[in-house]
């Protein structure tokens, strides 16, 4: 099931994991287009910035700006690919925003005005929004952490229980990223491009059908979707315990698929691979 633009907006603060005196840094909000993508628009409390990642279609965007009565002033890019990047040119003519994206993708971001890279930092008011490179889905696909509020715009590289297909890349390219990922606090929260939790989940209690948390998750997801509501934004520490791909080299989970003692990232490609059959 997809969540349509026509079903509309939906705030995600009340996701939010944080304790009750925590600050908030980001105001987040999902808007759907396509069949199943997910923009973000977040703004940063101190200065009243507004930023946009991977505006796939610029009309809804614009449309819930308006609603929410926020200026967009940064449009952040995570890869090159169309339903990621295809309304950029027209939300930026409509708004002035500036747009970060990958240097080293393979293809030309659309009216790129800053290229940044795995290491470098973007600074978006009181909020630093660090860039991590988790490459193979593209060859340069990038993904922002925003430190202040924990949450990790991961585009199409880390999925809730999956990770992005290697259409230009191999697993050695994609695990040292997630690997990276992994390593961000439990607490972070993740905001993915789209809403492919629910195949994530069937394709990952079939290999690991005795996983009880994953078990859990799965009959929360189901509800969610069966309600029209998105599942993200997902856990990360959950998410260390039940996506497989965060999990290759976990030595009891390798040794259930016949590569006791093998690289995680002999592990990864053999994940993949069944993911891409399923």
């Amino acid at each position: 099931m997809a969540i349509k633009a026509s079903v509309g907006y939906m705030s995600v603060n009340h996701s939010r994991q944080m304790t009750k005196d925590a600050a908030m840094s980001l105001e987040i909000e999902i808007v759907p287009i396509l069949s199943d993508n997910y923009v973000y628009l977040a703004r940063e409390s101190a200065s009243g910035k507004v930023l946009c990642v991977d505006p796939g279609e610029a009309a809804p965007v614009l449309a819930r700006a308006e609603e929410l009565g926020w200026d967009i002033d940064t449009i952040l890019i995570t890869h090159h690919h169309g339903d990621h990047v295809a309304g950029v040119k027209t939300l930026k003519a409509a708004t002035g925003a500036t747009v970060i994206g990958p240097g080293g993708d393979s293809q030309d971001m659309p009216a790129l005005d800053q290229s940044v890279g795995d290491g470098d930092a973007v600074a978006f008011g009181d909020e630093t929004l660090r860039v991590i490179g988790v490459y193979g889905h593209t060859a340069g696909h990038i993904t922002y952490y925003a430190e202040g509020e924990q949450a990790l715009f991961s585009g199409d590289a880390l999925f809730s229980v999956g990770c992005g297909r290697f259409f230009e890349g191999t697993a050695a390219d994609m695990w040292p990223g997630l690997l990276k990922l992994r390593d961000l606090p439990d607490a972070a929260r993740v905001y993915c491009g789209h809403e492919y939790t629910a195949t994530n989940v069937a394709f990952a209690t079939s290999i690991d059908s005795q996983n009880a948390d994953l078990q859990r998750y799965a009959g929360i997801v189901a509800m969610l979707r069966a309600e029209g509501m998105p599942t993200l934004p997902a856990n990360l520490g959950l998410e260390k315990k039940i996506n497989p791909f965060l999990r290759a080299d976990d030595p009891d989970f390798a040794e259930m698929h016949g590569f006791k003692g093998q690289e995680g990232v002999a592990f990864l490609a053999h994940i993949r691979a069944g993911k891409d059959a399923f």
